[in-house]
């Protein structure tokens, strides 16, 4: 099963922006898929994803509580889904000899660096949220040896709510915005991390820790000014500004870019420059 048609994928998760993408890129490739969203399967029932998983050959978990800023006051329930539910699908996993997909985020690191963090940097996240997403790889490691963990960041797409979107609606309302210029990362399209989850398992990829953003770096104004140009808007209606103007309850890395080595190293093509793909997913996203 080189090509990986005949396996039975589970995705989790899979009513979010990126489990839409992940669903969406299998069935495209004519794949067997089963989708589940939240109501269809919760993930904090240990008994309930052995139910679920059994059957299937590889599960992609895009299931986490993203509520950044509310992390900070909910960390139990975070952590409830995030690292516990990352942990029940490890030991379904293994009981059913499947490989599993856990999707993470450039949060487990501190965002003090100034190059790009390798697959194997320590983690030291911030937030709560970065806690419980650490504890996540953590304990689904644990529970099982087939993981691929995969890392993403400053995610956008059309199936849900994103910073594209945010900016374009805002440049409709008002005649300048505000975009903190101090945080540098890698803007990624789910559509193209979908592509990554796909070609790892069909490239039969090593357990590990894969890197799955865009190329290059730009801050969330330059991302910004991208968004209004797409838009048709004037792009220097988009004013850089500061962290310290818009002070939130979780603590934002400050340096988010992620290396690819390990995807290099599997035969796995990374995702291109982040302008190039929101170029190209700006029609749709935007949409």
């Amino acid at each position: 099963m080189a090509d990986g048609a005949t396996d039975r994928w589970l995705v989790v998760g899979a009513a979010g922006m990126l489990g839409t993408d992940v669903v969406a890129a299998l069935t495209a490739s004519g794949r067997t898929v089963t989708s589940v969203g939240s109501r269809e399967l919760d993930v904090t029932d240990a008994a309930a994803c052995v139910e679920q998983v059994a059957g299937h050959d590889v599960v992609v978990n895009c299931a986490a509580w993203t509520a950044v800023d509310d992390a900070e006051t909910q960390e139990g329930p975070a952590f409830a889904v995030n690292a516990l539910g990352a942990a029940h699908l490890g030991i379904a996993c293994r009981r059913s000899g499947a490989r599993l997909v856990q999707v993470s985020t450039d949060y487990v690191f501190d965002g003090t660096a100034s190059e790009p963090y390798a697959e194997d940097a320590p983690m030291a996240p911030r937030s709560a949220y970065g806690r419980t997403k650490g504890a996540g790889e953590w304990a689904a490691r644990a529970e099982h040896a087939d993981v691929l963990v995969v890392r993403t960041a400053w995610l956008y797409g059309a199936a849900g709510r994103c910073f594209p979107k945010t900016i374009a609606g805002a440049l409709t309302q008002r005649d300048t915005l505000d975009v903190v210029a101090d945080q540098v990362g890698q803007p990624t399209w789910t559509v193209d991390v979908a592509r990554v989850v796909v070609d790892l398992l069909t490239h039969e990829a090593p357990a590990g820790t894969y890197h799955a953003t865009s190329s290059g770096r730009g801050s969330w104004h330059e991302f910004a000014q991208e968004v209004a140009r797409a838009a048709g808007a004037d792009p220097q209606r988009v004013r850089p500004t500061t962290s310290a103007a818009f002070v939130r309850p979780a603590p934002r890395p400050a340096f988010s870019v992620l290396g690819h080595g390990a995807l290099v190293r599997a035969g796995v093509e990374p995702i291109g420059d982040w302008r190039e793909r929101f170029a190209a997913a700006a029609p749709t996203v935007l949409a």
